[in-house]
């Protein structure tokens, strides 16, 4: 019997003293790549690390090094206790609650607080940073919490459960996803748990990073579902008899945004050569404006595409960041407010509102399909026997309950603030919150698209003898593929949605169009 071919390890992510590229974080989170600190990183790490030991040997008191923390801050440390500091510090502020959060993120997270260190402006000893790579590197995996971070003085309590690992403290997720001690885990992978320095314990939990990790995440997901929405669109806008002329070329350059030109070009290609929509291009057609759900896609798509590569810009200056409190600054250590979430914060909220708003004109096209007033000679709620069947009703249900959700998602967490640290910490940015429901965003709108795909293949289907055009018959022709029937009597519908809900999260319905129309906006 011939032996199964092993699969070859990912690529390692170097991280140096430049920002990393988002896709990097994206394989590091996601695909469990390996990470590999370069030498012009520990060399930068080596030099921060000398400032900090020659301040933490002088006779001033140095914040972070020296002193106590937050409204503690002015209380002298000696040097005998300062290890104790450290340790005191992330022990008390892995203070997480909640549920678990996802692998990926915690990833993320651990990569990017990485990254910073880095940069050779947080003061930590390369050994230590080399066993946060290390972890990332052996699937070791923190458990974070649901609960703990107002996003000012950085994600602490996120951060300080990774950091209460390298210290073999804790619990973590394994390679293979076991729940067992820190101190295990490490053994089991041939490493041991550090000691912390002076300013090490501060280095390791004061950054942006879990919100920044769940931004590029984001991201990452956004650009894939704007892309499936014009898919889901371009179907809608053929099943119910919609016209593409709106969406020619010379009339969004008259509003030139650049979103709204891409979804709409997008939307030319996708129903380019539809027998359908050549059906009733005719002088005797008396359909003068398609309602706005259909006309008015590109406008409502391309805004949120302008949204998502505003929040890019964001993500990518974050990215470009060595975000900690106190930072060494040449020979020495400055504090700053930088750990601040705001500019991260106010995207994710910003994101919300788009994947909001992007769902609510998906869901109007769906229903339209359900409505024999408004269907355009299509049966009552798509049924095979209206009456004895319901055809599509409640999948439309099941999308209205979802927007309904995504709309109280979209009210902002930024807005808000609750001081904390005797009032130290008098404003925050709430900005884990934010990355928090924007996950949950980006999960309803994957599955409202979904319906749409599924609804709009069935419309397609009973417009034969009619056909669609290549590349949205392709997408129909995936679901088929996929074991979802074409129209008839009433099934067991949920099985579907889910399929339908993996084939727009795989990527697969838009590789499936991309393989007739080539590479969409």
């Amino acid at each position: 019997m011939s032996r199964p071919l092993a699969l070859p390890e990912p690529a390692p992510v170097l991280v140096g003293v430049a920002p990393p590229a988002p896709a990097d974080v994206v394989r590091v989170a996601r695909d469990g790549a390996p990470v590999r600190l370069t030498p012009e990183a520990v060399e930068a790490i080596e030099r921060s690390r000398a400032v900090v030991d020659a301040l933490a040997a002088g006779p001033v008191p140095t914040y972070g090094v020296s002193t106590g923390f937050g409204a503690l801050a002015t209380r002298h440390i000696p040097a005998e206790q300062r290890t104790q500091l450290q340790r005191s510090l992330v022990r008390s502020h892995a203070a997480g609650s909640g549920p678990e959060v996802e692998r990926e993120v915690t990833r993320a997270l651990m990569l990017l607080r990485l990254s910073t260190l880095a940069t050779g402006r947080t003061g930590v000893r390369p050994a230590t940073a080399r066993l946060l790579g290390d972890l990332l590197t052996h699937g070791i995996t923190p458990v974070v919490h649901e609960h703990g971070s107002l996003g000012c003085s950085g994600d602490l309590a996120p951060l300080s459960h990774c950091a209460l690992a390298l210290m073999g403290e804790g619990q973590v997720r394994d390679a293979g996803g076991r729940l067992v001690p820190a101190g295990e885990a490490l053994a089991a992978a041939g490493l041991a748990p550090v000691e912390l320095a002076a300013k090490e314990g501060l280095a390791l939990v004061n950054g942006t990073d879990g919100m920044l990790g769940m931004l590029v995440l984001a991201l990452e997901d956004l650009r894939l579902l704007l892309r499936t929405a014009d898919v889901a669109a371009a179907m809608s806008v053929e099943a119910l008899l919609g016209t593409d002329r709106v969406f020619a070329p010379e009339l969004q350059a008259l509003r030139p945004h650049p979103g709204q030109a891409a979804s709409a070009a997008n939307l030319v290609a996708l129903l380019t050569g539809s027998g359908v929509v050549a059906s009733h291009r005719g002088s005797d057609c008396n359909r003068v404006q398609d309602a706005y759900s259909l006309r008015c896609a590109p406008q409502v798509h391309g805004a949120a595409r302008d949204t998502v590569d505003h929040a890019a810009l964001v993500a990518s200056r974050e990215l470009a960041s060595a975000v900690d409190n106190p930072v060494v600054l040449g020979d020495r250590v400055e504090s700053n407010g930088n750990f601040h979430g705001a500019p991260v914060a106010y995207v994710l909220d910003f994101l919300a509102i788009a994947a909001a708003d992007v769902a609510s004109i998906s869901e109007r096209r769906t229903d339209r399909f359900l409505d024999a007033s408004r269907s355009h000679g299509l049966p009552p709620f798509l049924a095979h026997d209206p009456g004895v069947d319901s055809g599509h009703m409640i999948a439309q249900y099941t999308q209205a309950a979802i927007v309904s959700d995504l709309k109280r998602l979209a009210v902002p967490a930024s807005v808000d603030s609750i001081p904390s640290s005797a009032m130290q910490e008098d404003h925050v940015s709430m900005g884990w919150s934010a990355a928090r429901k924007l996950r949950r965003a980006v999960d309803g709108l994957t599955q409202v698209v979904a319906i749409e795909v599924l609804t709009a293949a069935r419309a397609l289907d009973l417009r034969a003898p009619l056909t669609p055009s290549p590349a949205t018959g392709a997408v129909v022709r995936l679901l088929r593929g996929a074991g979802i029937e074409g129209p008839g009597p009433d099934r067991h519908l949920a099985p579907e949605i889910e399929t339908a809900v993996g084939l727009v999260r795989s990527g697969a319905v838009v590789d499936a169009v991309q393989a007739v129309i080539g590479e969409m906006s």
